[in-house]
């Protein structure tokens, strides 16, 4: 399940108490031995606050989650920071490549997602397909970093199971069977991604790309192709610099097309500017394209449901720290699309411009 999909899960619970926690890690040793100290810090913290305010047999699943969730910190994963949401029914961990600026615990009847839009939308999560004859294998990547990979009654795609070493061997005779294999991958992949909601990196030579681009269902689901050294059938760490350098190149011309996109729809009048109509053409569904400049954020506070007033202060009572992450999610939330750039062309327009779909 990609980020987003997690993300409007979350967002549609209601139940109370829902706990969110929320905090930095570190990938590598010795920093990631402090991860679990400051998760048993947070998790008491939850637990008191939770007794504070009712006894324990009112929420006995949400404590014994609690109770247990140190256990189920794997260092090993950890990325830049790391959100866990349970309730009575729901039990999820979402680590991010981005750090937040707000550690913490929250306890309310919802979850607290706010922190996470920003960090997904700045996030490239996707599928690395690695095709060789030592095996084939499906990952979830987010950025620079495997996440997990994909195992199921499809992957991995073992040697022994399928004599890739024959299929791949270059004679005609072969040709047609290694198209059928393909077909199968093809298939599995799709299994794996069933709303197409994550575009797919394929690690292969360019021949078999080609063949497997030729039997896709849907080609336009594999975005590009890396060749590499395939004397190993795991080299994650080589492999993955590769992948996150195209990524990384693909973000900048997708983002320079968006911003050509937005320039153009100035002259159709299909362009909001200021940032109150556009939070309100966002609740509305009316948000085809948002384009925020990176660092811009800007605090309010609601006055009702459709209007608010600026805020300095983004911690005082009553302040919502960042309504360009709630415009982002509600674009997201309804179809649209929400990109954040450093790049000066969107300056010309303003740090934060919506593209309308009417």
């Amino acid at each position: 399940m990609s980020i987003k999909d997690q993300l409007t899960k979350l967002a549609s619970q209601k139940s109370y108490p829902s706990v969110t926690i929320a905090f930095n890690t570190s990938r590598t040793i010795p920093d990631n031995q402090q991860d679990p100290i400051k998760l048993k810090n947070l998790t008491k913290e939850a637990e008191e606050r939770i007794l504070e305010e009712m006894h324990w047999r009112e929420a006995p699943e949400v404590l014994e989650k609690l109770k247990g969730l140190s256990d189920e910190l794997e260092v090993h994963k950890n990325l830049e920071s790391l959100h866990i949401y349970l309730s009575k029914d729901t039990f999820e961990f979402i680590r991010t490549t981005w750090p937040i600026a707000n550690e913490g615990v929250w306890i309310d009847d919802t979850f607290a997602i706010r922190p996470l839009i920003k960090a997904m939308n700045r996030t490239e999560e996707y599928l690395v397909l690695y095709l060789t004859q030592k095996g084939v294998r499906l990952y979830h990547a987010v950025d620079d970093a495997i996440i997990r990979e994909v195992e199921n009654d499809d992957f991995p795609f073992t040697e022994s199971a399928y004599n890739l070493t024959h299929l791949f061997s270059e004679t005609d005779n072969q040709s047609s069977k290694l198209k059928e294999f393909y077909n199968q991958v093809d298939k599995a992949v799709q299994r794996a991604n069933p709303d197409q909601n994550l575009e797919c990196l394929v690690i292969s030579t360019d021949d078999n790309y080609s063949m497997l681009q030729q039997v896709a269902d849907y080609p336009a689901m594999y975005i590009g192709n890396i060749s590499t050294d395939f004397n190993s059938p795991n080299q994650k760490n080589e492999f993955m610099k590769d992948a996150w350098e195209f990524m990384k190149q693909r973000q900048h011309e997708n983002r320079g097309a968006a911003i050509e996109e937005m320039q153009e729809a100035v002259g159709k009048g299909q362009v909001l500017t200021d940032l109150q109509e556009i939070y309100q053409a966002a609740i509305d569904g009316r948000g085809e394209l948002l384009v925020v400049h990176q660092d811009y954020q800007q605090p309010v506070k609601m006055v009702d449901d459709r209007t608010f007033e600026l805020a300095d202060d983004p911690t005082a009572e009553g302040v919502v720290d960042d309504i360009i992450s709630t415009i982002a999610w509600e674009v997201i939330s309804k179809k649209g699309r929400a990109i954040f750039t450093r790049q000066e062309e969107i300056k010309d327009l303003g740090q934060v411009v919506l593209k309308t779909r009417y």
